[in-house]
């Protein structure tokens, strides 16, 4: 059996966020304004780390200044997952970045909901084999990254680093981790100050994560009791592997072949309660300078595609001092050139996070509760399963969190060192569909890596008193 999974947004380019200022950027990198930029006070940098000058190999990287106080912030590292996708597409300029593109396509707005407030798409090698690459090469390149990134940016070699991200981050984000721990156990001189690990509805383990997609579909309505207990019944998910044949009943071919069919022909995936947008409409009004953003549920479903025209605008390319080698193809969300090692995706991550915590690293997984393509059914499971082998008492009981008088999820804390959270209608790409939730959840982050940190308990609502996270 084999199923098709397209976990979404991209590869092993890097999104700065909620950052300090300093003296000796380098200037050659500063972004002066991006076309079609509202006026900001903080400082945008992007540009191109060499991490195999003789293969040719240089990642891309967009990192964007703390709005308040950046001299004193923590450095936050954003990745998204993929592989082969952008973080400086989907991360940056779709979710939790300064911006975001206009309905036309042709300027830029303001995140309101910005984590600098608490990409792949450009990068290339001149070597052909370096695009065919996997987990032990995207961890190998982005500890380079770091180091080389570092002497550009002299002055965060000191401070607080966190690392976060999303969808195939769930691998990123643990192995470069430990590909840093690795480094500071070595090195006599410069260590990695490593504060936390943050990942949101991240791959984990497959023979977790793929069943909960059916028990998603089957638990919200989007397929029949037949086709749902057929799954259930019939499918041993226990050996389940991308990229390999499985020996499986053909009862639970034609149940699995079913449920695809039906739910993927109507709605989104990565967030079932939104509506969809229609590309060929888009396309053309973004082509004839139209409002093309299209509005479900307060998102703009349509900004994909706005986000691509955008990024093809050659003044804006010119702007971020990206393409510099003159590409000979369009920018896209998700790289067609990339030759990713699809057995990494079979790889059980929990044993790298049980390294992290070990090492005093707190960890927190994050699930938007709309996503059926890594739904929090299995990621829940898998905190749960780690804390057990870690054998962590449950130091805060599974409850509601809130932000703004209302729910924003619920939450649970094993050991005060692992955190799960679920955020109430956001989807795959949580800070693109629930920002304000998002925001206030990242903020709690930093904070909860300095002290003990559970659950405040005084907020009260209608003379009740609940739990929320302790920053406002």
């Amino acid at each position: 059996m084999r199923m098709t999974w397209n976990l979404a947004a991209a590869a092993v380019l890097v999104v700065g966020l909620v950052v300090g200022g300093g003296y000796g950027f380098p200037e050659e990198d500063l972004v002066v304004k991006l076309p079609g930029q509202p006026v900001v006070k903080f400082r945008q940098y992007a540009g191109y780390v060499d991490v195999d000058v003789k293969k040719g190999r240089s990642l891309f990287y967009y990192f964007v200044e703390a709005a308040e106080d950046s001299d004193h912030k923590p450095l936050t590292l954003w990745l998204n997952g993929g592989p082969g996708c952008s973080s400086v597409g989907g991360g940056a300029f779709t979710e939790l970045g300064p911006f975001f593109p206009t309905g036309d396509g042709r300027g830029l707005r303001i995140n309101s909901k910005s984590w600098n407030k608490a990409g792949v798409g450009w990068s290339y090698s001149n070597t052909s084999s370096d695009y065919t690459c996997g987990d032990t090469s995207t961890a190998m390149d982005m500890h380079i990254f770091l180091m080389e990134w570092y002497k550009k940016f002299p002055t965060f070699r000191t401070r607080d680093l966190f690392l976060t991200g999303e969808s195939y981050a769930g691998h990123y984000i643990p192995q470069l981790a430990v590909a840093l721990l690795d480094h500071n156990e070595h090195s006599t001189e410069f260590k990695f100050n490593i504060k936390g690990v943050a990942i949101g509805n991240p791959l984990l383990r497959l023979d977790r994560d793929v069943p909960a997609t059916y028990e998603f579909f089957w638990s919200h309505g989007m397929i029949s009791d037949e086709v749902g207990l057929t799954i259930m019944n019939d499918c041993d998910f226990d050996d389940y592997a991308f990229a390999s044949p499985h020996n499986v009943s053909q009862s639970c071919n034609n149940a699995i072949s079913e449920a695809n069919q039906i739910v993927g022909d109507y709605i989104n995936n990565y967030d079932v309660i939104v509506d969809v947008c229609y590309p060929s409409i888009v396309e053309q009004e973004l082509r004839l300078k139209k409002m093309a953003t299209k509005i479900s549920l307060g998102i703009d479903v349509c900004m994909s595609y706005e986000r691509r025209f955008y990024f093809n605008l050659p003044e804006v390319q010119k702007a971020l001092h990206a393409n510099r080698t003159n590409l000979p193809y369009s920018w896209s969300m998700c790289s067609g050139v990339l030759n990713y090692n699809e057995t990494d995706g079979n790889i059980n991550i929990l044993p790298l996070l049980k390294r992290i915590i070990q090492n005093h690293i707190r960890v927190w997984i994050f699930s938007g509760d709309q996503d059926s393509v890594v739904p929090l059914l299995g990621s829940r499971t898998l905190a749960r399963e780690l804390a057990h082998d870690m054998q962590f008492e449950i130091t805060v009981p599974y409850g509601a969190w809130f932000h703004k008088g209302q729910v924003g999820g619920w939450a649970t804390e094993y050991g005060n060192m692992l955190t799960f959270a679920t955020v109430r209608g956001a989807a795959h790409m949580v800070p693109y569909a629930q920002p304000s939730r998002a925001l206030h959840l990242f903020s709690s982050f930093p904070k909860a890596t300095s002290r003990f940190f559970g659950f405040n308990n005084n907020d009260e609502i209608n003379g009740k008193r609940y739990a929320h996270f302790g920053v406002e």
